[in-house]
């Protein structure tokens, strides 16, 4: 049974960055697609970022393209995204996700993903 584990998440202003985290346990995280989303009170689930087990093809949502990088130290068994230029709108719940074999092949969509982390609150201040 795979575990995830996001953290690094908090309150920060606008403009600011943080860093979240996603441990993985209990499979081989090499061999995952792992993702994050976010979801804002509301608001559906939407996608953020995902990144293959090579640690290759990283693909983003509009919205987050050049502010938000996703990254993934498979010696950690960790995924990570990177968030810049923060703005209120990015307020949310974060969630990390892995797609494990075989791939759903729908790396940008709630469906393709296999295990949820329980997710980190982030809240970004004006």
């Amino acid at each position: 049974q795979v575990q995830l584990v996001e953290s690094g998440g908090g309150l920060v202003q606008a403009g600011g960055s943080l860093r979240l985290s996603c441990a993985a346990s209990g499979g081989t995280f090499s061999t995952y697609v792992t993702g994050w989303f976010r979801q804002a009170p509301g608001k559906e689930r939407e996608f953020v970022a995902t990144i293959r087990w090579s640690g290759g093809n990283a693909n983003y949502a509009d919205s987050m393209s050049g502010r938000f990088i996703i990254s993934r130290d498979n010696a950690k068994n960790t995924v990570y995204l990177q968030m810049n230029s923060l703005k209120p709108e990015d307020t949310a719940v974060y969630y990390c996700a892995a797609d494990v074999p075989p791939w759903s092949g729908n790396s940008r969509s709630e469906i393709g993903y296999d295990y949820w982390g329980q997710g980190t609150q982030v809240t970004v201040s004006s």
